[in-house]
């Protein structure tokens, strides 16, 4: 299977908290018991859409791989066991222990747990307010920008939308910030060639998605540019993440 970069290299530890319970994508470390069936299944979802989201090549798994699944993602409080988690949101608890590699009872307030099973998105968990409009902008976006690379550098694109737009530095939309101007300057070319109107895909319309509700393989990036870009001022940002073609910037 075609792996993902580990720019993002466990699960848990990369799932910040957004309020007491809030929206991530996870990244699942694979274990020696694995199939994308039972994947699937633990985490409600089809073999052909793990296929799709993760660009597999072929089926097979091997223990430590580090695959995308969508999950709704709880921030443990005080009070809370693993038992009074997996009853609240009706999971079993062995299907709670095992999405979180857990072997005992004992979790901590603060500790971030994958609900699998659990719908990934509710519009009130989104990291930042958007319309349907704006997710087939965003959308858009990443096809013009991304079409040949892997999902994460798709999402690593919408990210940095979401980032600018959450920043306070930039516009404070998603389609203000896609269509800003400095100076006349685009600050992102499709929206000059008008590749932005294009139809986006169904990976991109996911990595969309997955942007507004908190993935953020870019590890904070506001620009974004191709590895072959002749843009001294660009390669000047300190750097966050390079996914595919693409390097991430702050």
């Amino acid at each position: 299977m075609k792996r993902f970069q580990k720019v993002v290299v466990v699960a848990i530890g990369l799932l910040l908290s957004f309020q007491a319970s809030t929206v991530k994508a996870a990244d699942y470390t694979v274990t020696s018991n694995d199939s994308l069936y039972s994947i699937g299944k633990l985490f409600n979802t089809s073999v052909s859409t793990l296929r799709a989201c993760n660009n597999f090549e072929e089926d097979s798994l091997t223990p430590k791989d580090v695959i995308f699944v969508p999950a709704h993602v709880y921030t443990v409080k005080n009070g809370d066991s693993l038992f009074s988690v997996a009853n609240r949101y009706d999971i079993p608890l062995s299907d709670l222990k095992r999405a979180n590699y857990q072997t005992g009872n004992s979790i901590a307030p603060g500790e971030k747990l994958i609900l699998p099973g659990v719908s990934p998105y509710r519009v009130a968990d989104a990291v930042i307010p958007y319309s349907s409009g704006e997710l087939d902008l965003l959308a858009r976006l990443i096809e013009a920008e991304a079409a040949g690379e892997s999902l994460q550098a798709k999402i690593a694109v919408g990210a940095v939308v979401v980032n600018r737009v959450q920043s306070g530095d930039w516009a404070s939309t998603i389609t203000k910030v896609i269509y800003q101007k400095f100076d006349s300057y685009y600050q992102f070319t499709p929206v000059k060639n008008g590749m932005i109107k294009n139809a986006s895909s169904a990976a991109s319309r996911r990595a969309a998605r997955l942007a507004i509700y908190g993935s953020d393989p870019s590890q904070g990036a506001i620009f974004y540019f191709d590895h072959t870009s002749k843009n001294n001022w660009l390669w000047s940002k300190p750097q966050s993440a390079q996914i595919d073609h693409m390097i991430f910037a702050k």
